[in-house]
């Protein structure tokens, strides 16, 4: 019998509880706090002992409403930019869009070589920047036969979407649930240093693809090198089983409207220094005017609304139960003796070097919590003042914690999305580790490279 992984909320009460006991053994500290290009740094140097403050059940108690009313203004973004895109997904406008490339693709297969790399591109921008990724247990519907059809196998029909927007989501520009969250926590201006993004999407996305294309091209030489091969040769497709979308002009201009949406949140952001409230606010304007370019009737809009919001919840939970234990540990006054204790350890290295060892320690977590907004909660709050003891700019540990939680997605057995994929392509996850390992090992090395200019050029954003 196969033993169930614990689910996340598990995870962080088991944690919380942890956290409770460690106020009674840890020895209480502080560090003093300075005020430096409007964020509030920890002074090196400055920890000092202070009086003891064992946290006891009732801490435990309150702590989850505490942890709410500490992260309400992400949690109540997180809640509304999920409801404006559930109903820009309601329209219908981003499966259409991509069924559309998926089509020519089948009409056109002599461009068979470059409608991979294409068809990847997109569902990568759509991981850089929404944050694609349910979307995903879909488009393998789609994908899959396709892959097949044009003499590749179900791991590449997987790929094409999973990994298409897996290296997106690693790369993110201007993902609100992560690099959004994490960057409000550590008190930079929102969706700041995507200039570097951007070229750190472009590096990994183009790793995904080359991996991809290698692979299958192996498979059209000889189709027997599949993993996959005699499941494949088993797969009945029904041309009916998923409905199709059509791309109308209301869909076509939706996705303008989205594009146009990206922009002015760049612009804003930059020239105007918008920050979460803004930033809802323009997410609920694109909801409002794709419900009405596509004539969403109102009850349709709102229910769409209150779906992609619902949807959050979890993320709004986990957020939450996240900030409680920070909140306990630093009314217990242990959270700078515990940074104090690393900073002993790892500030005798080179930056660069306690920055892949911080990168290590995001990747591990992310197996525990894989929500990713949910590890910002979590790790932002100790590792933002860890940074600048160790002289990294808060940006590069927000950089770090964006490839630590999504490089590894792809391989989350305690992921929803990663677990819920490989069952509707009947693929096993250990033939998809496999597979994917070699890949995973390239994701590795590339962010290592990634944060080199960061480290050593200290170019990369305001600290």
């Amino acid at each position: 019998m196969t033993k169930r992984i614990p689910d996340t909320i598990v995870i962080l009460l088991t944690i919380l509880v942890i956290f409770l006991m460690l106020t009674w053994v840890l020895p209480a500290g502080e560090f003093e706090r300075a005020e430096k290009n409007g964020i509030s740094v920890v002074v090196p140097g400055s920890y000092h002992p202070a009086e003891q403050s064992p946290q006891g059940i009732g801490a435990f108690l309150s702590a989850p409403i505490k942890g709410f009313i500490s992260a309400a203004q992400i949690i109540g973004f997180c809640f509304l930019i999920g409801g404006a895109f559930s109903i820009v997904t309601r329209t219908g406008a981003i499966s259409a869009g991509l069924e559309a490339i998926l089509d020519f693709s089948k009409r056109h297969p002599k461009y068979k070589e470059f409608i991979l790399p294409v068809i990847m591109i997109v569902f990568s921008i759509g991981g850089a920047t929404f944050g694609m990724s349910e979307e995903n247990l879909v488009f393998i519907l789609i994908t899959i036969p396709l892959a097949i059809s044009l003499g590749y196998d179900s791991i590449v029909g997987v790929a094409i979407p999973f990994v298409g927007a897996g290296a997106g989501f690693a790369g993110a520009v201007l993902n609100p649930f992560t690099i959004g969250v994490a960057q409000g926590i550590a008190e930079l201006p929102l969706f700041s240093g995507w200039e570097y993004r951007i070229f750190v999407w472009l590096v990994i996305t183009a790793i995904a693809i080359v991996f991809v294309m290698v692979y299958a091209r192996k498979i059209i030489k000889n189709p027997e090198f599949s993993p996959v091969y005699d499941l494949d040769r088993t797969r009945i497709f029904d041309n009916q089983s998923v409905e199709r979308t059509e791309f109308t002009f209301a869909r076509k201009l939706i996705l303008w409207l989205l594009l146009s949406t990206l922009v002015i949140l760049i612009f804003g952001v930059t020239k105007y220094e918008w920050y979460i409230n803004e930033i809802s606010g323009l997410f609920v304007g694109l909801g409002l005017a794709a419900a009405l370019i596509y004539r969403l009737p109102l009850q349709t809009s709102i229910d769409a609304f209150k779906d992609g919001a619902k949807d959050m919840m979890t993320a709004g939970l986990v957020i939450a139960l996240s900030k409680a234990i920070l909140i306990v540990a630093r009314d217990g006054k242990i959270i700078d003796t515990m940074l104090n204790s690393v900073t002993g350890i790892a500030g005798d290295f080179h930056p660069f070097v306690s920055a892949n060892l911080m990168f290590a320690v995001q990747y591990l977590i992310h197996f525990l919590v894989p929500s990713g907004s949910g590890q910002a909660a979590l790790t932002i709050p100790i590792m933002a003042p860890l940074s600048d003891l160790l002289g990294i700019t808060r940006q590069t540990t927000v950089l770090i914690f964006q490839l630590g939680d999504g490089l590894n997605s792809m391989i989350l057995p305690t992921s929803g999305v990663t677990m819920g994929i490989l069952s509707i392509a009947k693929i096993p996850f250990n033939v998809w580790l496999k597979w994917i390992m070699p890949l995973m090992i390239f994701f590795y090395l590339a962010a290592v490279l990634l944060l080199i200019p960061p480290i050593f050029m200290f170019v990369y954003g305001p600290h």
